[in-house]
């Protein structure tokens, strides 16, 4: 790398940090990829020379974020949903045909492809569909900005529909088992990604660099030979980080004009989805043995660790919450490839 790049890598970097610093103590989701995502989009608009990241970077944040993913599952998440699981299945299929029918409709945005639509509005695991846009065919550049501008509303109302509506007494924060340290959650996120890439690779999985730590994750997990081990959260916010930076340094000023057009057909489009999907928690709350505060919280279609502090300090059973929301992110990320093949070929 010589001088002038590495100038310009740092001054961008430099910018990234101080933005995450600051978004991390507005408590914004996912801090690390908004502060990389502004950083690289400042950089590509007043640039016009292009700064490419190195692939093995990318390749390597996406495997940190699919072992994250996978990290979140547990039996006693999976013994959850087994209490209830015909509900639970049909309120998630119902999430997933909501997300496709929306995307369909943001597709009629001229400029926004049937792919590049549907991952927009995919109800849930923000940072996993951004990872996966590109690889499948969509426009990531729109996908980021349309799943965190889900992600935001979410945040910033469902506080207040779960204090209005349901009653909640407020939120705390998430709790959380430090398990055995960082260093066993490191060995935990390098045998994975190590074991779960090549091997995703062999199978042909799409999106392997994702998919494939992810599913080796979730096996450790599941039989108990992860002990609890979690990505440390400085990778993991490294990893977001490196994700923003690639989606910001690919925008340019005619895609980021695309992108604007697009807003406002695509806020009223999360808004029907979000009360769409609290429309499916009341199903949830009539045909299972939850409260309504419960399913409401377990149906929101995004802002995971947003929903868990609410669930925890409001009074919901965090535990179904938590399974709901997880056994939906794993269906949106595995069938994610599927849809895209689908409406590639359909278009």
């Amino acid at each position: 790398m010589n001088r002038r790049a590495l100038l310009d890598w740092s001054a961008v970097l430099a910018v990234a940090v101080v933005l995450s610093v600051g978004l991390e103590l507005l408590s914004v989701p996912s801090a690390t990829l908004f502060a990389g995502l502004v950083a690289g989009l400042g950089r590509a608009l007043l640039v016009a020379r292009p700064l490419v990241q190195p692939k093995q970077g990318m390749t390597a944040a996406q495997a940190v974020v699919g072992v994250s993913i996978g990290a979140l599952v547990s039996l006693s998440t999976l013994e959850t949903i087994a209490a209830d699981w015909l509900p639970v299945v049909a309120v998630t299929i119902g999430t997933l045909l909501l997300s496709v029918l929306a995307g369909r409709l943001m597709a009629l945005q001229p400029g926004v492809s049937r792919v590049t639509g549907a991952f927009a509005m995919i109800a849930g695991g923000a940072s996993g569909i951004t990872v996966m846009a590109r690889e499948l065919g969509a426009d990531a550049r729109m996908v980021a900005v349309l799943q965190y501008l889900r992600v935001l509303l979410i945040v910033v109302t469902m506080p207040v529909v779960a204090a209005v509506a349901f009653g909640a007494s407020g939120s705390g924060p998430v709790p959380s088992d430090a398990g055995p340290g960082v260093w066993a959650g490191l060995l935990f996120t390098v045998v994975s990604a190590a074991v779960g890439y090549p091997l995703a690779r062999l199978v042909r999985l799409p999106v392997a660099a994702l998919l494939g730590p992810m599913l080796v994750a979730a096996t450790l997990d599941l039989t108990g030979l992860s002990r609890d081990a979690a990505v440390p959260a400085l990778l993991e916010a490294v990893a977001f980080g490196v994700i923003g930076l690639q989606v910001g340094l690919s925008f340019t000023r005619d895609s980021l004009r695309v992108v604007g057009r697009a807003l406002p057909l695509a806020l009223l489009l999360v808004v029907a989805l979000v009360v769409a999907s609290a429309g499916l928690g009341l199903l949830l709350a009539a045909t299972a043995d939850v409260s309504p505060l419960t399913a409401y919280l377990a149906t929101t279609p995004g802002g995971l660790y947003a929903v868990l502090a609410t669930a925890t300090g409001g009074g919901a059973d965090a535990t179904v919450v938590l399974a709901v929301q997880v056994l939906r992110l794993f269906v949106m990320l595995l069938t994610a490839p599927l849809l895209s093949r689908w409406l590639r070929r359909a278009g």
